[in-house]
């Protein structure tokens, strides 16, 4: 290359350089600060003045436009755009979504720079640097939240707050328009309480305890932007009346459910004494119900048996039994429902028949009874006899009588002559609070003369003011015995009853000759619920206490107030019974407190509350076992008889829900469970007809019964075990009841029903029925072949088919089955056999009628429905009178048969596996037996 062309090229680039720097002479030019606004969640920022960059090199392409606006500053969350390059427009926006609770202002720098000298940028010039100033705009999004979940406050009946507490809420938003809480609001409607603009709750009217102890209240909160809170909270405040002493903090109503062991009584209470100098504080803590047996759940159990499970000696005379046929002398009493409890209403008397009453009383006897009574109407009270023995004729003399007398509880006892001739003890007074609190109560009066005791729920108590007196001159005139009056019966012109008793009796007995010893006492007065305390060794420090015998009532004392409170919590109920009866028992709680040297102390209102026995499953009593069978004559003839019952099973069982949920039904799962009671009855009951006492009878051996709480009656409608004790002693007993009958060809059958009890008939077994069948079976003598039919036979003989219609009536279906499996498997030997003896029989001379009596020489007309094939026919003439004889007695056996296979009907699809099994195992030994006479076994013959 030439040196003409490179200075050449020199030039140019020189040239080129100086007209460039010519044409992008200025810088652009921005306002030195901005003043913007940006709401939250919007990108468009509004600034003042409006973005705008000049350059005095316009109108010139590229130097005098601008192309950028640079934004300086660290995580700044904009950006500025150029809208216009001639005019130098730009704008201002947000990169993201910009939070004013997260950052309210934003300050940067920004500058502006123009297109420079050509389409390649080159030589750009920046303006000078200006400060923008940007604030964020709040949105009301937030609503108001208060600090507390709840508030709660104590407030004093009969007062009038300012302010009874202060609600406080917070608002999110970063604005003081939608972040401050301009209004409080209670949403809660008819309340008297108000709320201001801070906060401050108060009430507007007096508030009362009594009316109610606590008020729930709801209040919201308002932001200045009027938005309301979300949620709303719950103010509480609770009343507290104005100091009062007494117990604070208890549960009027506790439930007990049937299988806990206890239930608190007052597990939060303490004693409230509004600060008062107490010294020492004596609680009673009783439990009451209106219920026969006060407080121990035991009007389910008669008194009868209450007796015999404590064990008493025998010899107790019941003067108010339920009343029967054989015990009427009490039907005319009115009664509650359960049949144990008599009502006397100053209008009625009963006299005890004089086959009940005792001979003669000896210097030994207890009398014994609960009593309800409340005080007597009118101003002077008059006598009220309980029981009273006094002249039936002439003169009204008292011989002995138990009277109440203005609450006072009298025996009067005066002694004949010929048993003592001097001035002696005649009444024995006791004056006690109980006999006219109109609650039951339990007495025994033991009189071991001249020595008398009152034993009352338990506790001894010793008579006062005892009257002498001369005993009575000897008389020939009768006596009567009475209850809930007196006998008047001489001096008058009508005999009549006086001195009526008002109240209720129950289990009012005499026992002549024994008095009742204290351990017997205490366990009638035993308790299957009362009252108990948890944890005896952590009751208190200084806590004395002391039960009464039943445990319905417990006394503590103590110095301490605290001590008492940490006492009384821990008081329970319990209730060891299965099957409690449901409903309330009540509970009263008294105190005393004495102070220090105060004339007048504190008073402390009584409580009343109560125990609620929730309900429970019901138990189902089933009484199983073989419902029917037959036995040949003779072992009902035997002296032995019949066992009715061998296999007889009682069990009790409860019917529960479980909560869980079967997979494949969706349904709850019903689970029977077995439950161990006691009984209190069983009755053996005739279906028919009674007992004809001349054929028949219903017999025990009464040792049985030793060891047992059990007792047994009967009469001609049956046999009735009493008592209570297990259902397995009730098994064993009727598993050795026999049936006889000494003269069986009267009667083809019987029928038994079963029936038991538990809780004195609250929960009822069902009905078991059994029918026993008499089969008139021939006696074979030795050697079979010697064997002679009696005459009376003859008509079936004579005429076959008759034969077989009273075999087919007899006999049921399946028993008759079961006797052609046994002919079958005795062989054919028997079929031969039996055709041999029947045949011998037309052969031979019939002796007249006296014969028949030869018992070696019977065979029952059923025998011959085994032996002969009913194949084979025969005839006989025979004379007319045995005949119509015959025809009548088969016409009243078609009838009875006729009953007796429709009942067999349904017992033989009852029959279960084991028994066909016993059948043929017993149709097998049948060959084995034969030998001596025919026996029908009960297996093979069962219906």
């Amino acid at each position: 290359m030439s040196a003409q062309w490179v200075t050449a090229v020199l030039f140019l680039g020189v040239g080129c350089s100086v007209l460039s720097s010519k044409v992008n002479k200025h810088k652009p030019w921005i306002e030195t600060s901005y003043h913007g606004v940006i709401t939250e969640n919007n990108d468009t920022v509004i600034l003042d003045p409006p973005l705008v960059a000049l350059d005095k090199d316009a109108p010139v392409p590229f130097a005098g436009e601008i192309c950028a606006f640079k934004i300086h500053g660290q995580d700044t969350p904009f950006e500025a755009v150029v809208l216009n390059r001639t005019s130098g427009e730009g704008r201002l926006k947000a990169k993201g979504p910009i939070d004013c609770e997260l950052q309210k202002e934003y300050t940067f720098i920004i500058q502006a720079y123009d297109c420079g000298a050509g389409l390649s940028g080159a030589n750009w010039k920046k303006s000078h640097k200006a400060v923008v100033h940007i604030q964020v705009n709040d949105v009301n999004e937030f609503a108001p939240v208060f600090k507390e979940n709840t508030y709660r406050a104590t407030v004093t009946e009969g007062k009038i707050y300012d302010s009874i507490l202060q609600v406080e809420a917070m608002d999110e938003d970063c604005s003081p328009q939608y972040s401050q809480i301009c209004n409080y609001e209670i949403v809660t409607s008819d309340v008297p309480f108000a709320i201001d603009r801070n906060g401050n709750i108060r009430n507007t009217e007096k508030l009362s305890y009594d009316k109610q102890h606590q008020y729930e209240i709801k209040v919201t909160a308002y932001d200045c932007g009027q938005k309301h809170a979300a949620q709303e909270v719950i103010v509480k405040v609770d009343v507290k009346p104005v100091c009062k002493p007494g117990w604070q903090d208890w549960e009027r109503r506790i439930e007990y459910n049937i299988g806990s062991t206890s239930v608190a009584l007052f597990p939060n209470i303490h004693l409230e004494t509004c600060d008062g100098p107490v010294s020492s504080v004596r609680t009673s803590i009783e439990l009451q119900t209106n219920h026969f047996g006060k407080g121990c759940d035991r009007e389910t159990y008669s008194d009868t048996s209450l007796k015999n499970l404590c064990g008493p000696s025998s010899g107790a005379i019941d003067l108010l039994p339920t009343p029967t046929a054989a015990t009427n002398w009490t039907a005319g009493l009115p009664m509650d429902n359960s049949g144990m409890i008599f009502k006397f209403d100053g209008k009625q008397g009963v006299k005890i028949p004089d086959d009940i009453v005792p001979k003669n009383l000896t210097d030994q006897f207890t009398i014994t009874m609960w009593m309800k009574h409340g005080p007597s109407p009118g101003l002077r009270a008059e006598k009220e006899t309980i029981l009273c023995n006094s002249d039936k004729t002439e003169m009204n003399r008292h011989h002995y009588a138990l009277y109440v007398h203005n609450c006072r509880l009298v025996f009067l006892l005066r002694r004949d002559f010929d048993q003592a001739d001097t001035f002696r003890p005649a009444e024995f007074h006791w004056k006690l609070d109980q006999i006219c609190d109109k609650e039951w109560h339990y007495y025994v009066i033991n009189i071991d003369f001249p020595v008398v005791t009152l034993y009352m729920d338990g506790g001894t108590y010793e008579p006062y003011l005892v009257t002498n007196d001369w005993p009575i001159h000897p008389s020939h005139i009768a006596m009567q015995l009475t209850v809930g009056a007196c006998w008047q019966g001489g001096e008058i012109t009508k005999p009549k009853f006086a001195q009526y008793f008002r109240g209720s009796i129950a289990g009012l007995t005499l026992r002549p000759g024994k008095i009742e010893s204290r351990k017997v006492i205490s366990c009638l007065q035993a308790c299957k619920e009362g009252l108990d305390i948890n944890s005896l060794d952590n009751v208190g420090q200084g806590i004395k206490y002391h039960f009464n015998p039943s445990q319905s009532m417990l006394i503590m004392e103590g110095e301490d107030i605290e001590s008492i409170n940490q006492a009384l919590r821990k008081v329970s109920y319990i209730n060891s019974r299965q099957l409690p009866n449901t409903g309330k028992r009540r509970i009263r709680v008294s105190s005393k407190v004495q102070c220090f040297g105060e004339d007048v102390c504190i008073t402390i209102p009584d409580i009343e509350a109560y125990v609620v026995i929730l309900q429970a499953n019901e138990p189902r009593i089933t009484v199983t076992g073989m419902d029917h069978f037959a036995r040949p004559a003779s072992e009902f003839e035997n002296a032995n008889g019949v066992i009715l019952f061998p296999d007889i099973k009682i069990i009790s069982t409860v019917t529960k829900i479980e909560k869980r949920l079967e997979k494949s039904s969706g349904k709850s799962a019903v689970v029977m469970t077995e439950t161990l009671h006691h009984l209190d009855f069983c009755d053996i009951l005739i279906t028919g007809d009674e007992l004809n006492t001349n054929q028949e009878c219903l017999e025990l051996d009464r040792s049985v019964l030793q060891g047992k709480h059990l007792d047994a009656t009967n009469s001609t409608k049956g046999y009735s075990i009493y008592g209570i004790d297990t259902m397995k002693n009730y098994e064993e007993v009727l598993r050795q009841v026999r049936y006889r009958h000494w003269d069986s060809a009267s009667i083809f059958g019987r029928k038994f029903k079963v029936k038991c009890s538990e809780l004195n008939g609250r929960y009822t077994s069902n009905d078991f029925n059994l029918e026993v069948n008499i089969l008139h079976n021939s006696n074979y003598m030795e050697h079979v072949n010697h064997v002679v039919i009696q005459p009376q036979f003859m008509p079936s003989l004579q005429n076959p088919s008759t034969e077989v219609l009273t075999h087919e009536s007899r006999v049921s279906p399946g028993a008759t089955t079961i006797v052609l499996v046994a002919c079958i498997s005795i062989l054919v030997i028997i079929v031969v056999l039996g055709i041999f003896r029947l045949r011998s029989v037309h052969q031979q001379d019939f002796p007249d009628k006296d014969t028949t009596k030869d018992p070696d020489m019977n065979w029952d007309d059923s025998a011959l429905t085994i032996t002969v094939n009913p194949m084979e026919k025969y005839e006989t003439n025979v004379p007319g009178e045995c005949e119509s004889e015959e025809e009548e007695e088969e016409a009243e056996d078609d009838d009875d048969d006729d009953e007796e296979e429709e009942d067999s009907t349904s017992g033989d699809s009852d029959d279960s596996d084991e028994e066909e099994v016993d059948s043929q195992a017993k149709s097998k030994q049948h060959s084995a037996t034969r030998r001596g006479h025919l026996e029908w076994n009960q297996l093979t013959l069962t219906y």
